[in-house]
């Protein structure tokens, strides 16, 4: 309710992923669609619910699942799953100046590590015909908020993974920052993004028929499965810390750097 109480909730387990080789982790893009509409045409079963009353709704997924849709926002391949492993081996240097102070400072090995692991090289450079017809690249959360009102967009606090996020200024990297160069990833490929808290968009008449969740209520911009939960524990400053069991288990706290 609007003073934060729990009144019902729906649960359905989803199968984490495939695995068609070794290392690799990946899910069907819709299966994740599916099985948030079962969850949510289960919870409008129960007496204490009424579709009528809600006044919002927000969304909130795991974190660094990544799918690439094409120009009419359909996937282009299995969403790469937090848990796949894969790397890419033999990285071309950066070019300019950043491949020099980068090395100069020491931080050549970090960055090799962060492009080898960034999926959306990965992608680029072994489904090179997929990436040049990605029109978006999206986290799950981003997938899940097109599908509910028909915006390519996300919230700053869902941004996690190998993406050129700025995180002391919450949006994009600027033009010049050495991610553009890192990461394969093009600007008009990422969502907008919206700060927690504000309107992202209304739901649409097809998800509302899919999910039950009225046409035209507000999405409100949220944050990350596990950002959300740390907060919501109660974990605020550097000093508590919120320990978590999931498919892994975290240690989490909160700081302003």
């Amino acid at each position: 309710d609007l003073n934060g109480q729990l009144l019902a909730k729906s649960q359905v387990e989803l199968e984490p992923y495939y695995s068609t080789q070794p290392g690799w982790a990946e899910q069907d893009p819709d299966y994740f669609w599916r099985q948030l509409c079962s969850a949510c045409r289960s919870l409008w079963q129960m007496d204490t619910v009424d579709p009528a009353t809600l006044r919002a709704v927000a969304l909130t997924t795991q974190r660094s699942t990544v799918i690439n849709v094409d120009i009419n926002g359909n996937p282009l391949r299995p969403a790469m799953v937090w848990l796949d492993q894969r790397q890419l081996d033999n990285i071309d240097p950066l070019k300019g100046p950043w491949r020099y102070l980068i090395k100069a400072a020491g931080g050549e090995d970090t960055l090799n590590y962060y492009r080898a692991q960034a999926e959306c090289n990965w992608i680029a450079h072994h489904q090179p015909n997929i990436w040049k017809a990605t029109h978006k690249y999206l986290l799950l959360s981003g997938y899940l908020t097109y599908l509910l009102c028909g915006n390519y967009a996300d919230s700053t606090a869902s941004q996690v993974g190998y993406l050129p996020f700025d995180f002391k200024h919450h949006r994009w990297c600027a033009k010049h920052d050495w991610r553009w160069q890192a990461l394969a990833v093009k600007r008009s490929q990422l969502p907008r993004l919206y700060a927690p808290g504000t309107v992202i968009g209304q739901i649409t008449a097809e998800a509302a028929r899919d999910t039950g969740i009225p046409h035209g209520l507000p999405l409100i911009s949220a944050g990350s499965d596990k950002a959300c939960e740390v907060i919501g524990c109660g974990a605020l400053t550097p000093d508590t810390g919120s320990i978590s069991y999931g498919t892994t288990a975290t240690f989490n706290v909160t700081s302003p750097k």
